[in-house]
């Protein structure tokens, strides 16, 4: 009997497992947020679009989430079935995109007080600053703004839509946010205060396709036919609906989805309302083709970027030497109250990451002080503080430990002679250490060079940034563009690996603390 009841368990087992439907693997970038995908990937009307999709399937959504510019890696290597985030149809998706599930418009939105009335408004005029425009890195508002308006507007690169919005309300560091139509109206219903307003008629509409690997034909297939019915018996119009998205360019999506996809390379979308003459030739996501690289302008935008990154480390690690020491004489030579605080210090910036504290002095400190005073820090500002704060705890070990590597009878020889405390640390302690000290100091020098990269998620578009804006426009040479990136770091880094190389042998070794 225990025999029968044990294989009675194990058929039912396999038939519950026979009966479990495969699951269909969505990326999406959760930080993006409403009314994509948020509270916890449980609402918005791509949650909902997966929903449906899976069900037309026969499987079970599986939201997975990820850098929204980096989703396209994920499908390739396996980690996703398809990509579902407001991804917009250019060329280089030509041979992995669905057909379209929405049409977007851009959108400008400005602080309510704002100057600023119409994308005109945008450009450059003589004797006033350029306009500062947030946009999410690698979107179609990039594009749009790169080719349209060039060099007359200060661009600026965000990690989420959020932020770009939260800047443009409480007009830090952003005169304007261009933004895909879905996020324009959700953020200007949530603005309580009534911060936000846009500027001028939405335009460049594109389309939102879903992407799948390029050998998923059947999968591909699948998705196409359950978006057509969507579109066909309302089911998606309604999601749209619910979150106050239905906009009339929507019933372009039934003529659109019938035609055959995708459409040939150059085809102008012919769905498109008649455009401004400003938008001729330049509607982003549009159906054209993808212009050819020109190698030396994405050279001269990584050495740009390469600049920065320099500019960052040349500037910020000065100030942390310096504020390191001073800690280290704190610590070993500060009264009891002085030497806690500086422990402190050391502990707490050791103790978080480089990036939370560059959140912190760039998005967060303005607003808490905004009920004193007014405080906008710019970004590379921002950037030079938090380096040099964080690293400055680093240094103080460093130098505290070449500070206790001299020997006390060195300062009692001082005193003896006559000298005061503080001279005695300044011309006969503090020299000695700096000389113990130099080697594991220029190690972090090349340590902070490569940590100069976390500065983009506060809007500077350094080295890494660079690459990542140029990957996005072009992921067909990313081999090429990560060889010429990591090829300027090393560059960068090599001599001073060599000069530190000099130091150690110039200078005898000193038990110092390295990163």
């Amino acid at each position: 009997m225990l025999r029968i009841a044990f294989l009675v368990l194990l058929l039912c087992a396999g038939a519950g497992f026979a009966q479990e439907k495969p699951t269909l693997r969505w990326g999406m970038d959760e930080t993006g947020g409403a009314p994509y995908v948020y509270d916890n990937q449980t609402r918005g009307f791509e949650v909902e679009l997966a929903q449906y999709l899976a069900e037309q399937l026969g499987r079970t959504s599986v939201p997975i989430s990820g850098d929204w510019s980096k989703l396209p890696e994920l499908l390739r290597n396996g980690e996703l079935d398809i990509v579902l985030n407001g991804y917009e149809y250019s060329e280089q998706f030509r041979d992995c995109a669905s057909v379209p599930y929405y049409i977007y418009r851009l959108g400008l939105v400005v602080h309510r007080d704002s100057a600023i009335r119409d994308w005109a408004d945008l450009r450059a005029q003589p004797g006033q600053p350029k306009k500062t425009v947030l946009v999410l890195q690698g979107s179609a508002a990039q594009r749009y703004l790169e080719n349209r308006y060039g060099d007359d507007i200060n661009l600026r690169m965000s990690d989420d839509v959020a932020s770009a919005f939260d800047l443009v309300a409480n007009r830090q560091n952003a005169d304007a946010t261009v933004q895909d139509n879905p996020a324009v109206a959700y953020y200007q219903q949530a603005d309580a205060s009534q911060r936000l307003r846009t500027a001028g008629a939405a335009r460049a509409p594109g389309l939102y396709v879903i992407l799948t690997r390029p050998a998923d034909r059947e999968l591909r297939q699948q998705i196409d036919a359950a978006i057509r019915k969507g579109i066909r018996e309302g089911t998606l119009l309604r999601i749209y609906e619910k979150y106050g998205l239905a906009t009339p360019d929507q019933d372009w999506l039934l003529f659109l989805t019938g035609r055959d996809w995708p459409p040939p390379p150059g085809a102008f979308p012919a769905w498109e309302t008649i455009p401004t003459p400003e938008e001729v030739g330049t509607s982003v996501g549009s159906l054209g083709p993808s212009r050819a690289i020109d190698w030396s302008q994405v050279l001269g935008k990584l050495l740009s970027g390469a600049g920065m990154t320099i500019f960052l480390a040349v500037t910020s690690f000065p100030l942390a030497v310096l504020l390191g020491l001073l800690l280290a004489i704190a610590r070993v030579y500060g009264p009891r109250w002085l030497a806690g605080l500086a422990a402190i210090y050391v502990e707490v910036i050791r103790g978080t990451p480089l990036l939370l504290q560059l959140f912190f002095l760039f998005y967060l400190l303005p607003r808490l002080l905004g009920s004193i005073v007014t405080v906008s820090i710019p970004p590379e500002l921002a950037g030079i503080l938090g380096l040099a704060i964080n690293y400055a705890a680093y240094e103080a070990e460093n130098y505290r430990a070449g500070l206790l590597a001299i020997p006390r009878g060195q300062m009692e020889a001082a005193l003896a002679l006559g000298m005061t405390r503080r001279t005695a640390i300044r011309r006969i302690v503090v020299p000695q250490a700096v000389r113990i000290v130099l080697p594991p100091v220029t190690n972090d020098f090349i340590a902070l060079f490569k940590d100069t990269s976390v500065c983009s998620v506060i809007l500077i578009t350094e080295l890494t940034r660079q690459y990542n804006v140029l990957y996005n426009n072009h992921r067909d040479q990313i081999i090429v563009l990560a060889a010429l990136t990591a090829l300027l770091y090393l560059a960068m880094s090599y001599p001073q690996a060599l000069f530190a190389q000099w130091l150690d042998r110039k200078f005898a070794r000193g038990e110092g603390g390295t990163r």
